[in-house]
């Protein structure tokens, strides 16, 4: 059963109502539930299907999508000598259908495209010299290699250049989601149990459907990346060597950017990892950004040359936490869950996770058709007075409503209470903010907390609450 996905199945089902051929390019990260997408879209019927083999030569993948063209129909298909072969054996399986749609679905394209093999050459003549001139052509190719896609299609100063009739960047599940997939895999979980789980590996389905329905969720994120016989070990390797082709240079980004929640500037950033500053540094954080793996954000006010990079990825933030040191650990998390070490971190990784739920923080907020920007803020040294302390928001909300929404996100296990400490933090962020940006507009604090605040004598501190529950709407 295909859960969510709503918007990705409508593109495609109209595809199979189009006059002309289309061509079509999904791509996402490792496991996040492409192939399963376009095999449900179309009911598991193609007129040809191939998936690239990772890390073989051209011999090999020349073999395997011959067999291949044998298995789709071609029975009489001879060895192929290139990929202008491949291609040209192709065309006369689809001569030979009976389909009002020819389908065509190459997964994983990043693997056949194996160095000097001219399979971008061979794809281009077969879809500008051939496919264009027929109305009954669905192409569509997939890879988790998200950096090919962007460089040899998106990108492509050849004949690929602005081909791709559709473009489907498949992003991971929302929480929503997951608590659906989550009931259709019979799991018990409450909402709070399922953001625990969401914080250490996001909303990547193939991690979901490896869940027990007989552990909790503690004893499910021990099973499934501690000890030795972890279902998951050795993921990270395998999550960046899927994405990129060379991954070690974005590897080293991603590094530097783990130990720091604030967040990096592009500066900082050639520093740590002492790259030269030049084009190919600007796009692998394009591909970072792309592939979901980290976010670019702003300060308040917002300046072009002020972006701060931030490691988002869940899976990728648990793994240099905890997994990177203690990955072959028996029995790890279940002696770690409740410690001062992973609280704290909790409420990092809960910050994260409302920064991936912006649009329902916003819906909750009654405030899901108003036009805004997020950012971040924190307060400049050099314009606070003696003796003042600094102040910080993880989340500002800008509204063109001439509002603005600081939000205060605490990861609890209960109601909140705001106490005397907290009300004075509040009202300093507050007043710290006002002087410093000179806003001229009205602002709000917010306070994103599982379980809603506790009304006391400092209920009044804040103006709107958003809780989890609401995080899980569509």
């Amino acid at each position: 059963m295909l859960i969510g996905r709503l918007e990705e199945l409508r593109i495609l089902n109209e595809l199979k109502t189009s006059e002309l051929s289309q061509f079509v390019a999904i791509y996402g990260r490792r496991r996040v539930g492409k192939t399963f997408l376009v095999r449900e879209a179309f009911n598991y019927r193609f007129t040809f299907q191939h998936s690239g083999i990772a890390r073989q030569g051209l011999k090999v993948q020349l073999a395997r999508f011959r067999a291949s063209l044998i298995e789709n129909g071609h029975r009489d298909c001879p060895e192929l000598a290139d990929w202008f072969s491949a291609f040209d054996q192709l065309k006369n399986l689809v001569r030979k259908s009976r389909q009002q749609k020819k389908v065509i679905f190459l997964d994983e394209v990043a693997w056949m495209d194996t160095p000097k093999s001219g399979f971008v050459s061979a794809l281009e003549s077969f879809w500008n010299a051939w496919a264009t001139n027929r109305k009954d052509i669905i192409l569509i190719i997939c890879a988790s290699a998200t950096s090919w896609i962007i460089k040899k299609v998106f990108k492509n100063r050849g004949g690929l250049h602005n081909r791709v009739t559709v473009r489907i960047p498949l992003a991971p599940f929302t929480l929503k989601e997951c608590e659906d997939f989550a009931r259709h895999q019979s799991l018990r979980l409450t909402r709070y149990q399922i953001v625990n789980l969401y914080m250490t590996m996001g909303g990547i389905a193939m991690y979901w459907s490896l869940l027990d329905r007989g552990l909790s969720a503690v004893q499910n994120i021990n099973t499934l990346f501690f000890g030795k016989s972890a279902k998951l070990r050795g993921e990270f390797n395998e999550l960046y060597d899927s994405l990129f082709k060379s991954p070690e240079p974005y590897k080293k980004i991603i590094t530097a950017m783990a130990g720091n929640g604030e967040g990096l500037s592009r500066k900082e950033l050639v520093e740590m990892v002492r790259e030269p500053d030049n084009g190919d540094f600007t796009t692998r954080l394009e591909e970072l950004e792309e592939c979901g793996v980290i976010i670019r954000s702003t300060s308040f006010p917002k300046r072009r040359s002020e972006f701060r990079y931030r490691l988002i990825d869940n899976y990728t933030l648990f793994y240099f936490k905890y997994l990177r040191d203690h990955e072959g650990e028996e029995d790890y998390w279940i002696k770690a869950s409740g410690t001062s070490s992973v609280n704290n971190w909790s409420g990092l990784a809960f910050e994260r996770v409302c920064l991936q739920h912006v649009s329902q923080i916003k819906s909750a907020l009654g405030i899901g058709a108003v036009l805004t920007t997020e950012h971040t803020w924190k307060s400049d040294p050099k314009k606070r007075e003696d003796g003042e302390t600094g102040a910080q928001v993880d989340l500002l909300i800008d509204r063109n409503d001439k509002t603005i929404n600081l939000c205060e996100i605490k990861w609890y296990s209960e109601e909140f209470a705001i106490d005397k400490k907290t009300d004075e933090s509040l009202r300093h962020i507050v007043s710290q903010f006002i002087k410093e940006t000179k806003t001229r507009k009205a602002v709000q604090v917010t306070l994103i907390t599982p379980f809603g605040v506790k009304r006391n004598a400092y209920y009044d501190s804040v103006q709107s609450v958003v809780t989890v529950d609401q995080l899980f709407n569509r």
